[in-house]
């Protein structure tokens, strides 16, 4: 059965080219009746950040990628390993490690270095300054094993490396690349088990998806290089590969790399903006792959249906913010009102806004068909709340209007508003005052243009019956008196 994984560290919030690995891999799993597994990579303890492997779980929820093993977190927001291949956490694995690295040893095909900092420091100067490929010199290489375990045994600091094949080619079969090669002889005898006694990553990692039986490897391209080493592993270990696929590189606009310094990269920064799952989902989806014709929207579940790796494209994907948006506002408009309230309510909470006494259905439609993100919904519907509108009163005059103009029209509608009989709605302010309009003989703009100023205070709202008919008479009279004192 297909088996793969996601295998964050947890050295702070989750990257958004995380949750797209993530999302591969669970969705490849899902398209072909398999089991999606999350891991922990925690053996940097320097890098390790505190609730960062309760962020990473939230991030995989609220994207709504189920985790079928390994780590996860109830409802209680309470971390725990479900599966019969754990532990899941590397921290709590080392033992395992040991015990392959020692395999390695014995077998000649992994030796013990006694390397001092100082000596790996000279080595790498004298090659930068020949201009010589950078790498371990293979002091160590050739040590008496015997000899090296009385140094180990009598309290000799070291660490383990690989003995790498420095003859032959190592060919890689990658899922989205094809076929790739690589120079043995050009690749280093990488750290596979450091001082400390905490494995690197390229041991840990091959070890964990042997032992967790991983059928295909997903992951970003920054580690195609280090592949040729696992791939050296396995075959000394005598273990089965799993199938590669290495994504591309997610950059920005301008074609950097996607980076905190160029703005949000966390999973975290966009749903703290209102970004909603399924958009993200959607969105992210499409980072790299399409499934081919026009057809831009997909649920989570129609994607586990479509996914497929012949149509993963190999160069990089451009991280969009308005194609973003575009798909963020399309599933806001799209949304059920109701559920709409409920996804706001933390936002307007966050503004300090006490929503509690209104119809808050009145009040996120006036913005669901033209915010981009529920943070700006909110922000753009916040003047309902307020008691005081500040706005400058130039903003009131329509076009080629006059301040002396907007406030006759505005003081000949109020007049007209307190005498309207009937339920106050916005249906009926629409039935009643265009008809009064155009009794008037005035232009729709020069009555409606002050009129949504007055009860909005900016220059891009929603329209004037809307935003009465969410105030009320008693406000929407205030507002539009309040505005003829300005003028």
């Amino acid at each position: 059965m297909i088996k793969t994984r996601f295998a964050p560290s947890p050295t702070g919030f989750l990257h958004v080219g995380g949750l797209r690995s993530a999302l591969y891999a669970y969705l490849f799993a899902k398209k072909n009746g398999g089991t999606f597994l999350l891991r922990i990579e925690d053996t940097d303890r320097e890098r390790f950040v505190e609730g960062a492997v309760e962020n990473m779980v939230s991030a995989l929820h609220w994207a709504g990628i189920a985790i079928d093993e390994g780590v996860d977190m109830d409802e209680g927001d309470k971390v725990f390993q479900k599966g019969d291949n754990g532990p899941y956490m590397q921290s709590e694995r080392l033992e395992i490690y040991k015990k392959y690295v020692d395999q390695l040893v014995d077998q000649g095909d992994a030796y013990y270095c006694f390397c001092s900092k100082e000596r790996l420091t000279e080595v790498r100067e004298y090659q930068q300054l020949n201009k010589l490929p950078t790498g371990y010199d293979g002091h160590c290489r050739d040590l008496d094993l015997s000899e090296a375990k009385k140094r180990v045994e009598a309290g000799e600091g070291c660490i383990v490396r690989m003995k790498m094949p420095k003859e032959g080619v190592t060919t890689i079969e990658d899922m989205v690349r094809g076929k790739v090669e690589f120079q043995n002889k050009l690749i280093d005898d990488q750290v596979i088990l450091k001082a400390d006694g905490f494995p690197t990553y390229h041991m840990a990692v091959v070890v964990d998806d042997h032992e967790m039986g991983i059928t295909h490897v997903i992951r970003g391209e920054e580690w195609l290089p280090s592949t040729p080493k696992h791939v050296a592993l396995y075959n000394m270990l005598g273990w089965e590969l799993p199938q590669f696929a290495h994504l591309s590189m997610l950059v920005n606009e301008q074609k950097q790399k996607l980076s905190k310094r160029h703005g949000d990269v966390s999973v975290e920064d966009f749903k703290e903006k209102g970004y909603l799952p399924e958009a993200m989902v959607n969105f992210i989806a499409f980072l790299g792959w399409n499934p081919g014709g026009d057809r831009e929207l997909f649920t989570l579940s129609e994607l586990e249906k479509e996914f497929d790796f012949a149509k993963v494209h190999k160069p990089a994907a451009v991280f969009n913010r308005e194609k973003l948006d575009w798909y963020n506002k399309h599933y806001i408009a799209n949304l059920d009102t109701t559920e709409l309230v409920e996804r706001c309510k933390s936002f307007f909470t966050n503004q300090g806004l006490e929503y509690e006494a209104w119809n808050m259905e009145q009040i996120v439609k006036l913005e669901q068909g033209r915010a981009n993100t529920l943070l700006e919904l909110v922000d753009n519907v916040s003047f309902v709340f307020a008691e005081n509108l500040e706005y400058d009163p130039e903003l009131i005059v329509w076009k080629k209007s006059t301040r002396e103009d907007a406030k006759e029209k505005l003081t000949l509608l109020s007049e007209f508003l307190e005498s309207l009989e009937g339920e106050w709605s916005t249906g009926l302010l629409e039935e009643k005052v265009l008809p009064w309009i155009k009794d008037q003989g005035f232009g729709n703009g020069d009555v409606l243009w002050p009129t949504r100023v007055a009860l909005s205070g900016q220059k891009n709202s929603s329209g004037p019956f809307e935003i009465a008919g969410v105030l009320g008479q008693e406000k929407t009279l205030s507002r539009i008196k309040k505005a003829i004192e300005l003028l």
